[in-house]
């Protein structure tokens, strides 16, 4: 199978100007406030509403964003189909990308666009129907569009399993874009397919080509994600982490969905971000233009101080929402007695 060469690691060149870099904030909260209806395809907005795609993406720039994110994240033929537009990957993905780097280019300053690739929701075999090689030639689809369109990062997000992670990145592998990866920890500090934290690192081992950066997007609080932070950076120091938590804590109140999180939280979240590890530091669901221009205020302002503890990030963010997460162990009840005879 050809295997395209790899385009220029834009993010790195960044990284060595700024030290750390602020991505965008939520896509979703902020389609739903300029009129996307529930249940409507976000992607579909990017040949029907472009114009509020600009807006969002230039909303971003102006608070301080160094890296923007595509509006594509349920761009797959799995996710589209559920609009009956699966027929329609690469000229949405193109066009996603396209708008951003509009965007981009008229900042007057290095902005990274980076092409948001979500999950299929699919579950893969043998839990699904849908095999590897299914996975990976669906995300290159997507991605081909992506890099058609001017993205120049493949931002692999929200992510539970790890089998779709790696056949995400083996796509863009194939295409010729460099890649990042992002796991949702939103199960007892866990990925709902079981992933920890500390574990993030290893999932593309082997691979031709390793990912510019990996980390944690979503999940429920922001103390939540900077718990998951301290394992990612704890087992890799060395690693380029991102973090991209929502906007405080979810709170339904009826039938809507608010997010907790003031731009002085938000600004908080940032700074122990830098102490915990953090190289790329954004905002998830929830997090607005004003929350996002708070954080790179704060960013600009902040000089990396002592590596926080999970106490003194609940102390300044607030209670977890999550138990942290617990180590994998098969130990049995008799080896623990063992263990403890010996000791």
């Amino acid at each position: 199978m050809k295997v395209a060469a790899m385009t220029t690691n834009p993010i790195d060149a960044l990284l060595a100007e700024k030290g750390v870099l602020l991505a965008d904030g939520a896509t979703g909260t902020n389609l739903f406030a300029m009129g996307l209806e529930a249940g409507e395809a976000p992607e579909l907005w990017n040949e029907s509403a472009p114009e509020k795609i600009s807006t969002l993406h230039r909303k971003f720039v102006e608070a301080g964003a160094d890296i923007i994110l595509t509006n594509s994240f349920g761009g797959t033929r799995h996710r589209l189909k559920l609009h009956h537009a699966q027929d329609r990957v690469h000229e949405l993905n193109k066009r996603a990308a396209e708008i951003a780097r509009a965007v981009a280019d008229k900042a007057g300053r290095k902005v990274v666009v980076a092409g948001s690739v979500g999950p299929t929701g699919e579950l893969l075999v043998p839990l699904g129907a849908m095999t590897y090689d299914e996975a990976v030639d669906a995300f290159a689809e997507q991605i081909e569009g992506l890099k058609a369109g001017g993205a120049e990062v493949a931002w692999i997000e929200t992510m539970s399993a790890p089998d779709e992670i790696r056949a995400a990145a083996e796509a863009a592998i194939r295409v010729g874009l460099p890649y990042t990866y992002t796991g949702s920890f939103d199960t007892a500090g866990r990925t709902m397919m079981g992933l920890l934290p500390k574990d993030i690192h290893g999932v593309v081992d082997g691979l031709a080509e390793t990912p510019l950066g990996v980390g944690a997007n979503c999940g429920v609080g922001a103390s939540d994600i900077l718990a998951s932070l301290l394992d990612m950076s704890e087992a890799r120091p060395d690693a380029t982490i991102i973090i991209k938590g929502n906007c405080g804590i979810p709170e339904f109140r009826g039938t809507e969905i608010h997010y907790s999180g003031t731009p002085e939280l938000m600004s908080d979240y940032v700074r122990l971000a830098v102490d915990g590890g953090a190289r790329i530091i954004g905002g998830c669901c929830g997090t607005s233009f004003e929350h996002l221009a708070a954080m790179r205020k704060a960013l600009d302002a902040h000089k990396k101080d002592v590596r926080p503890t999970v106490e003194a990030i609940i102390e300044r963010i607030g209670p977890m929402r999550n138990k942290l997460a617990a180590p994998n162990t098969t130990e049995t009840s008799e080896g623990r007695r063992e263990r403890r005879r010996r000791g």
